[in-house]
């Protein structure tokens, strides 16, 4: 018979209350990967699949805390907005990079570096470039 502010065993031999909190190294691992995905949200593997792993990572360790199944909700937020952020901002970069080689601008200059024969013809390539970049 369980007393007044003790909680009641099952059975004999079981110590562990079943709706006691455990730890939440999702919590944990998501923050450190946030950090680590804003810290090189320049790279793709950085920013966009330490992000994401990161992102995952934090919306689960939310939600169990969320639930009372696991502490460190706080933690488990910032690391899944920090994920979030450095997901993005790789997106943007991605993009940004993605429309550069794609323009004419760039082909123009890369046929241009290929069919140069010297030194002095690949610096009026670049010197075309920058003044086709410049005047757009």
């Amino acid at each position: 018979m369980a007393h007044y502010g003790q909680p009641a065993h099952p059975y004999p031999g079981h110590h562990q209350d079943p709706g006691a909190r455990t730890s939440n190294g999702l919590a944990i691992a998501a923050l450190v990967l946030g950090i680590a995905a804003c810290v090189f949200f320049w790279t793709v593997f950085g920013g966009i699949v330490l992000g994401l792993v990161g992102l995952v990572l934090g919306i689960v360790a939310a939600r169990r805390a969320r639930g009372g199944r696991a502490p460190h909700r706080g933690m488990a937020i910032v690391g899944a907005v920090l994920s979030a952020l450095a997901v993005i901002a790789s997106a943007v970069i991605v993009a940004i990079g993605v429309s550069f080689l794609t323009s004419d601008s760039f082909k123009d200059y890369n046929d241009c570096v290929q069919h140069a024969d010297n030194q002095s013809e690949r610096d009026q390539c670049s010197e075309d470039f920058e003044r086709d970049v410049n005047n757009n």
